[in-house]
């Protein structure tokens, strides 16, 4: 049998101020920079991981670069989706760094709960559960 030749999809988006993208997954989400490219003394690229979950950032110098003339749509229909060990853990840690988290409810039998970066991107975290199904956080705390 031949050796898979696809290795590993990383998201790469595209933001329009590195530095407060930075800052939303590094100091917000928790991740790490792993690599970067800075030919202006600035970074303009960079690779991030967090666990076992990697993305790439880059700020596009042109400022007629689409990112830029249509932010209304930015981020529009883009959503990354991430199994966890437990979702509801990432939950209370992202809430406790002030970001602006959806209530977790559980769907197609996991804990899921999302957040949108500076950009709009809606990142979305879930865990396996046996709570059933269309339960929301609060309902289950209360129970």
């Amino acid at each position: 049998m031949d050796k898979p030749n696809l290795k590993l999809a990383v998201p790469f988006f595209n933001v329009t101020d590195m530095e407060k993208s930075l800052d939303f997954y590094c100091n917000g989400l928790g991740f790490t920079l792993a690599n970067q490219w800075s030919p202006r003394g600035k970074i303009e690229w960079c690779w991030l991981t967090r666990d076992l979950v990697s993305l790439m950032l880059q700020e596009p110098r042109s400022k007629d670069h689409p990112i830029h003339i249509h932010a209304p749509h930015r981020g529009l229909g883009i959503s990354i989706a991430t199994q966890c060990a437990d979702a509801l853990a990432l939950y209370h840690e992202f809430r406790g760094r002030n970001l602006p988290v959806t209530d977790p409810f559980v769907g197609n039998n996991m804990w899921v709960f999302s957040v949108r970066d500076p950009d709009g991107y809606r990142l979305e975290f879930a865990s396996q559960t046996d709570v059933p199904e269309g339960t929301t956080l609060a309902e289950w705390s209360n129970s």
